[in-house]
């Protein structure tokens, strides 16, 4: 059995079963990726709730994992030479799964970075924008009487909802005939636009053709199905 007590996190959220990979997360459109990912490539997991609401992730054994404060992170006692690995940040924690299992990342080089540019533009552009948005549209910031900080965020949104439009039109996913870590990265944040923060109708969403349809073949998978609600809440 792998022995995880040099790692401080686990004296918070103790591993039931030290010698799979832990999750340390929420269901939020970041915290889901990786939770799909798992789902998807059949990795033995153990997910645990992090509170952000409670401010879980600022306590020094979350800190210890994760310096920036943030979910998800992952502790695998499998790592790279057999020798326990600790990662955050959604988007390497996918490439990671990803060439650790030899799943859902093309072996061809080119496609290969053709796809984690795909894993990039979420992480740079649709996260942030979108995550900006939802403040202003539902949440503190629309108290704000000056609406520009909000419509900034609001054509910006749009802005690359249309080019997810172009780059799905004539394709089942965004590589393509393969399904791969691209899609995974997007598909949460495209719920929580139009699911919670009920943005759907503010950017126009009913006008999109080829987005909506790829997002209705995503919630269609099994893995993604569940993985959006792992960890389960309490």
């Amino acid at each position: 059995m792998a022995d995880l007590s040099n790692f401080p996190i686990t004296t918070r959220w103790p591993a039931a079963n030290p010698d799979i990979l832990q999750l340390y997360s929420t269901p939020t459109p970041n915290g889901v990726k990786v939770s799909i990912m798992l789902e998807e490539i059949g990795l033995p997991y153990e997910p645990h709730f992090i509170n952000i609401g409670e401010n879980e992730t600022w306590g020094p054994e979350f800190l210890s994992l994760n310096p920036n404060g943030k979910i998800p992170s992952i502790l695998d006692p499998n790592g790279p030479d057999g020798k326990p690995i600790t990662l955050f940040e959604s988007g390497a924690i996918l490439i990671y799964l990803a060439e650790k299992t030899g799943k859902l990342l093309p072996a061809d080089p080119a496609r290969r970075y053709e796809t984690i540019q795909w894993v990039m533009f979420q992480m740079a552009a649709i996260g942030p924008m979108f995550g900006q948005l939802g403040f202003f549209h539902k949440f503190a910031g629309k108290e704000i009487e000056d609406k520009r900080p909000r419509d900034r965020y609001l054509n910006e949104t749009k802005r690359l909802l249309g080019v997810l439009e172009q780059r799905l039109t004539g394709r089942d996913w965004i590589m393509g005939d393969e399904y791969t870590i691209a899609d995974i990265a997007i598909v949460g944040w495209i719920r929580s636009l139009t699911g919670f923060y009920e943005a759907g109708p503010l950017v126009e969403y009913e006008k999109l053709s080829a987005l909506p349809a790829w997002f209705e073949r995503m919630l269609a998978r099994p893995a993604v199905a569940k993985g959006v609600n792992i960890p389960a809440r309490p």
